[in-house]
């Protein structure tokens, strides 16, 4: 097998023809870390809001987030070391994972505020669910997650979930994304 680092990269094209393409490596346009920003803002994925249980509830705006296998079900998401809510999910047993309507309301609150100054669930209306989790109340689905496994990846901690109790309306709804929500400002840097 071909080194990548040093090799050229051959694709091949509709036709089943094999084309070159650039090479990488040092002096060879490597590319940067930082540079994959580039290819990140190219995408567009769903963002949630992930709910846990402490002394007092605590929820984030969680971009970093998927299905990570299909049988048994389950699903990862990514929580910032920085904000207030790493904490509280770090010490939880379930978490609530919520898509967001297409309003702007809960992403501006739950991304651009701060659980340290600001008590993000009086201004919303929510419920204790499925094992205490706290529920928000405008979300058009949720699930509750029993959190399986907790890993430390770069600035963000991933915890895997495993679904126990799923809520999701008769039809198709639209939410958020993440370039709905491009334009907030941080509670806390990332």
């Amino acid at each position: 097998m071909a080194d990548p680092v040093t090799s050229t990269d051959r694709r091949g094209d509709p036709d089943g023809r094999t084309v070159e393409g650039p090479s990488y490596g040092p002096g060879r346009g490597a590319p940067a870390e930082n540079d994959f920003g580039d290819f990140a803002a190219l995408l567009d994925y769903p963002v949630y809001v992930v709910t846990a249980a402490g002394r007092e509830p605590a929820g984030c705006l969680v971009g970093f987030a998927g299905q990570c296998s299909i049988r048994p079900a389950r699903f990862v998401v990514w929580v910032s070391k920085a904000n207030h809510t790493h904490a509280v999910a770090l010490a939880a047993e379930v978490l609530a994972v919520h898509l967001l309507p297409h309003d702007h309301r809960l992403a501006e609150l739950f991304g651009g505020r701060t659980g340290d100054d600001t008590d993000k669930f009086a201004r919303v209306e929510w419920y204790r669910g499925p094992h205490g989790a706290p529920i928000l109340a405008e979300a058009p689905a949720w699930f509750v997650g029993r959190v399986l496994d907790r890993a430390d990846w770069g600035d963000h901690t991933g915890l895997l979930l495993a679904p126990v109790v799923v809520h999701t309306p008769p039809g198709a709804v639209p939410v958020s994304s993440f370039r709905d929500v491009a334009d907030i400002e941080a509670g806390h840097p990332a």
